[in-house]
């Protein structure tokens, strides 16, 4: 994260990088962090770890994402943007929240 003063914390919204899987209907995932934290007054930012085909009635496909385009997607937030925090959501597999 990028060190900012406290007057500066004051005029831009919290950063918080999301990390987890998308729901195409929009109830759960990465959409569902996302609104709650605009809703907030947060900026949010994303690193999708896998895509679902999914609706009210239930999930009927996943997509895993690999683990070193995961680790790209959360560097060139963190790189550029920066975060104040960071939530986890669906991970798809145990290996894509190791380090490596």
């Amino acid at each position: 994260c990028k060190k900012m003063s406290a007057s500066s914390r004051r005029l831009t919204p919290p950063r918080v990088l999301f990390v987890g899987g998308t729901d195409s209907g929009g109830g759960a995932g990465l959409l569902a962090d996302i609104k709650a934290s605009e809703a907030n007054g947060a900026f949010a930012c994303v690193a999708v770890t896998a895509a679902t085909a999914q609706n009210t009635l239930g999930v009927s496909g996943v997509a895993g994402i690999e683990p070193a385009f995961i680790a790209a997607q959360m560097e060139a937030v963190l790189g550029d943007i920066g975060a104040d925090a960071a939530k986890t959501g669906m991970l798809a597999t145990s290996g894509r929240g190791e380090d490596g």
